[in-house]
């Protein structure tokens, strides 16, 4: 994983959220606490005020792909 994760990297910080967060289905998180997740991983160093909702949805489908993959398997 990246040493640092900014809003832009969506498929790296929806791997530390699966990491954190095994059980959770990513589409029952709400935006308000999606943010929260996000801006307190360890490793996140953007500025939490750039966030916009266009980047916590892919986010939280990049999140959705990788807990999906983890909890069923890949899908064909």
């Amino acid at each position: 994983m990246a040493a640092e994760l900014r809003w832009n990297d969506a498929h790296n910080i929806a791997i530390a959220l699966t990491d954190r967060f095994p059980q959770q289905n990513p589409l029952e998180v709400r935006f308000t606490d999606l943010h929260r997740y996000v801006t307190e991983l360890p490793v996140f160093v953007d500025d939490p005020q750039a966030s916009n909702e266009a980047k916590l949805e892919a986010i939280q489908m990049a999140w959705h792909e990788e807990w999906q993959d983890r909890t069923v398997g890949p899908s064909s």
